[in-house]
């Protein structure tokens, strides 16, 4: 099987795009197809903006954070026309199979536009690991990295200060970079979506740190960690990006400013933000990144699409994409309750 293969990168960035691309144009060339890159993400195969990509013009990307191909949040089944005009722009093009890089909303898109027709198979991609179907998607680790270096850095001046320090970070529905970065950067409570915790078990267990003598805490919370779970105020309403997805207000603020209030004591607040997807990817995002795009062309050259390729143990894997899609993936609460045993802040029982 010969032909041209798109690829595109959708939603938002993360470290570990470009080895991605980088494994699909070279083991696609090796495998006798041609390589079309599609700027934009959906967007641009939309509005026929390609880019032909040679093995010379992804020489160099593995260590580039974010991707040469430029991305967007575009909804290619609600965007006017957005099918008919994939279909024209890819017969126009000779583009005869995708590649879809991307998170939970680009899969979804993926998979309503497999259903019509188009071939495709698509990796995943996102730092928040909530992807069903893969044990790691292309960026957590690299997240996880940055995140847990930043908790190195605001231990010294917490403990300098006899602050409590709360660090917010991303996770929307999700709590896999507060769980593994708190873990790893040895945090003194970690709180995420999937489990409740009380606002009053929470400053009882930073008082009694303080109480034995451990003048410092740091506090580490996944951004949708519901305000009422832990500071008992009503969410306020949020705006919504162009997907829909809640834009959120600051739980660290909220949680920061409760604690002082509560504890009486100094309290700051550190936001970490988009700086946990930029930069240069981890050797682990680049081997993962790299398995996965040569996995997609393989699947490709033996006709099977409307899949996620993925990771699960060590062995790759393809999985269906309708049984995926929308449905994700949250962390193990056994693990959760375990890493709070093992810090302190739970003995279990109120989880």
């Amino acid at each position: 099987m010969t032909g041209t293969i798109g690829v595109l990168t959708g939603g938002g960035d993360c470290p570990g795009l470009n080895a991605a691309i980088r494994a699909v144009v070279r083991s696609g060339i090796k495998q006798g197809y041609t390589v079309t890159g599609i700027r934009n993400g959906w967007l641009g195969l939309i509005e026929n903006n390609t880019v032909p990509l040679t093995d010379r013009s992804v020489s160099g990307i593995v260590s580039r954070g974010g991707t040469i191909l430029g991305t967007s949040r575009t909804d290619p089944v609600a965007y006017p026309e957005g099918v008919t005009k994939i279909r024209r722009v890819m017969e126009s093009q000779g583009i005869a199979s995708l590649v879809v890089i991307g998170g939970d909303g680009t899969l979804g898109a993926a998979h309503e536009i497999s259903s019509l027709g188009i071939p495709l198979v698509c990796i995943p991609k996102t730092i928040d690991n909530d992807i069903l179907g893969t044990d790691r998607s292309i960026g957590f680790d690299t997240a996880v990295s940055i995140v847990t270096e930043s908790l190195d850095r605001l231990h010294t001046t917490a403990e300098s200060h006899h602050r409590i320090m709360v660090v917010e970070v991303m996770g929307r529905s999700a709590g896999w970079i507060a769980l593994a970065a708190g873990i790893a950067g040895g945090a003194d409570a970690i709180l995420v979506p999937e489990v409740r915790v009380s606002m009053d078990r929470l400053c009882q267990s930073l008082k009694a740190r303080y109480d034995a003598g451990k003048r410092f805490s740091i506090v580490v919370v996944a951004e949708g960690t519901r305000h009422e779970d832990i500071a008992g105020t009503i969410v306020p309403l949020c705006d919504r990006d162009e997907c829909g997805h809640e834009k959120f207000v600051g739980i660290g603020n909220v949680l920061g400013k409760e604690l002082e209030k509560r504890l009486e004591i100094e309290t700051r607040v550190t936001v970490l933000g988009h700086v946990q997807r930029g930069g240069s990817p981890t050797a682990f995002d680049r081997i993962l990144a790299t398995r996965l795009g040569i996995a997609a062309i393989d699947r490709i050259h033996n006709g099977e699409f409307g899949c996620m390729v993925g990771v699960q143990g060590n062995r790759i894997v393809s999985v269906p994409l309708e049984s995926i899609v929308h449905r994700p993936k949250g962390i193990d609460t056994e693990d959760y309750i375990r890493a709070g045993i093992a810090a302190g802040w739970t003995d279990g029982s109120d989880t």
